[in-house]
């Protein structure tokens, strides 16, 4: 399959490298020679079956080139993939231009071909497309540098998407010869891009205004200034991602939501530096926000959860996972105002009770996806409240309640009535048996358990006089 796309997308001058073999054809039954035997009646049958299909599809004059025009064959090529082009670009010569026509290449995908895919490919790929492409994804592609990716830019300037995640080798030189060629782009994803740095931002920021996506997770060479540059000339960001970047702070966050009021996405997962005043100046700014991580933001409390209470009536999903400052109270104004949340991580939260769950259970309807793990003050109370509420019975479909500590069978026997429950998770719940899960998949057949009991330490041997432990002991 690699072999095909790429003796298609590959070309020598002007002139396209076809495979001499048509794809259809066996390679085998094209070397084997004619048996003298008794099946020879039969494969000779078999080969003429070839034979004819190949002239269907090899003749010029053939009836669906006959009867169909151009344009509408075109728009039948335009729903196939890179793969299934490359294919029938090896049937006919008139088939080989259609496949080939660059109109058929306007979204492209290599991610299935990451190993493959190196420089020259994307310049061939860049001048067989030229304005027709809108969207290219290289994601893991790390072959790819700077220098193929200009070529790109300048050929392929009316591109709109385009995903760079993986790409290392990538640089600014490339997001500024985006900036200079590239005005329409809206999507752009440099995730573990990491030799980016602010003047990819500020470079994207001067030629590429109407930028409504950008990915810059594990870009740790992003500070403050790149991003303040994008927000200023980026105002119609409705998603912006960027885990992991440390450097981040509260000035960079607070200009981004000034000047970006349309943001619906944001994560600032691992950007440890953020406080309760960047999520103050989003939820004063961006009222449509409905996506926000916060996971590893360990200098947020209570503060944040109630202003996004107060102002961000529209948020779906919330994760906060390792935000060990958050209280019952915080997540009580959160369910009285957020009542279309449907995916809550709340992991490591150690200061969260059942209250939380009393309440997210009677103020969050469309609850589907809700985390517990290692909130070790939850008990079967906190659980029995979450089964009995609407959301359970109706919605709920993933429960994480690892490292729970405090949970017993008891808790099982209340998931019951959830009869859309799809998984639950149970690491490391001590108190949680055997049978308390047998009962469970009883009532709920099609449910997903996650769990693990150790394995009981061998007795000792009668008459022995040596200590006799556990193999997990004798590893250590």
């Amino acid at each position: 399959m690699r072999h095909a796309l790429f003796s298609m997308i590959q070309s020598k001058g002007n002139k396209l490298e076809v495979l001499k073999q048509p794809w259809w054809i066996p390679p085998k039954l094209q070397k084997r020679k004619k048996p003298q035997h008794s099946f020879s009646v039969c494969t000779g049958s078999m080969k003429q079956s070839y034979v004819q299909l190949r002239r269907v599809f090899m003749e010029e004059e053939a009836l669906i080139n006959k009867k169909l025009p151009k344009e509408l064959l075109l728009r039948i090529f335009s729903w196939l993939d890179v793969v299934s082009l490359c294919r029938s670009a090896q049937v006919s010569k008139a088939w080989n231009i259609l496949a080939l026509d660059g109109s058929n290449w306007q979204r492209i995908d290599l991610f299935d071909f990451q190993r493959d895919v190196e420089g020259p490919v994307i310049e061939n790929i860049s001048r067989r497309c030229g304005g027709f492409l809108r969207k290219l994804s290289l994601k893991g592609c790390q072959s790819i540098a700077d220098g193929s990716m200009k070529l790109f830019a300048q050929l392929c300037n009316n591109v709109e998407d385009l995903n760079l995640d993986g790409c290392k080798k990538i640089t600014d030189s490339t997001c500024q010869a985006l900036s200079r060629h590239c005005p329409k782009l809206q999507r752009m994803d440099l995730r573990s891009c990491i030799e980016i740095t602010d003047l990819s931002l500020k470079a994207l920021a001067d030629g590429c205004p109407s930028l409504t996506h950008i990915n810059i997770a594990w870009c740790e060479n992003v500070t403050q200034n790149g991003i303040e540059a994008l927000a200023r000339g980026c105002p119609k960001l409705r998603s912006f991602m960027c885990m992991g970047c440390a450097r981040v702070n509260d000035s960079a966050i607070s200009v981004l939501a000034e000047h970006c009021p349309n943001l619906e996405v944001v994560n600032l997962s691992g950007c440890v530096n953020i406080t309760d005043e960047s999520v103050l100046r989003m939820a004063e700014n961006c009222h449509g926000l409905h996506y926000l991580c916060l996971s590893g933001c360990t200098m947020l409390s209570d503060a944040s959860l109630i202003v996004l209470a107060q102002q961000c009536h529209l948020l779906s999903t919330l994760e906060v996972a390792g935000c060990s400052q958050f209280t019952d109270a915080g997540f009580q104004a959160l369910a009285r105002s957020c009542r279309l949340l449907e995916k809550m991580d709340l992991e490591e939260c150690i200061l969260i009770t059942d209250t939380t769950l009393m309440h997210l259970g009677m103020g969050c309807p469309r609850l589907e996806k809700l985390s517990l793990s290692h909130c070790e003050l939850i008990t079967d109370e906190g659980i029995r409240h979450l089964g009995m509420s609407p959301c359970a019975a109706e919605n709920l479909t993933v429960l994480e309640l690892d490292n729970c500590p405090l949970i017993t069978d008891a808790s099982l026997d209340n998931l019951v009535s959830c009869h859309n429950l799809q998984r639950i998770d149970l690491y490391d719940c001590q108190l949680i048996t055997h049978t308390g899960i047998r009962r469970l998949r009883s009532n709920l057949p099609n449910i997903l358990v996650h769990a693990y009991f150790a394995p009981a330490t061998p007795p000792p041997a009668v008459g022995s006089t040596r200590q006799r432990v556990c193999r997990c002991c004798v590893i250590l």
